[in-house]
């Protein structure tokens, strides 16, 4: 699926999660989420291929996308932590990290788009 596709859905699963697009890390989490739906395996080397990926999409260093995730993950454990736990479908005790919350929300979205079987 292309960015067009998704990112209109990326986005409404940020916004349940209480995060609003006056945080940068916002796109920085979409965008990043829309990569790894097309190639999962970025999340094994997120500050090596994932992080400049989308440093260069958004014209920043991926120093700034890292801290700009982090803040927004924070934000979103802090407002709505429930939410989350709910859609990561795993017991989540303390703030996830950047690549497990990118993972979860990955995940989230691959099975909403899986075919269901009756």
């Amino acid at each position: 699926m292309t960015w067009e596709d998704l990112s209109a859905e990326i986005y409404d699963l940020l916004y349940q999660l209480g995060l609003t697009a006056n945080y940068t890390g916002f796109f920085h989490i979409a965008y990043a989420v829309y990569l790894i739906l097309g190639s999962p395996q970025r999340l094994c080397l997120v500050t090596k291929w994932l992080y400049p990926d989308v440093a260069v999409h958004y014209r920043t260093s991926p120093a700034a996308v890292e801290r700009n995730i982090r803040t927004s993950v924070a934000r979103i454990w802090t407002d709505a932590p429930a939410r989350l736990i709910q859609i990561s479908c795993v017991p989540l005790t303390s703030r996830p990290t950047n690549a497990r919350f990118l993972g979860i929300l990955a995940a989230h979205l691959s099975r909403s788009h899986s075919p269901r079987v009756s």
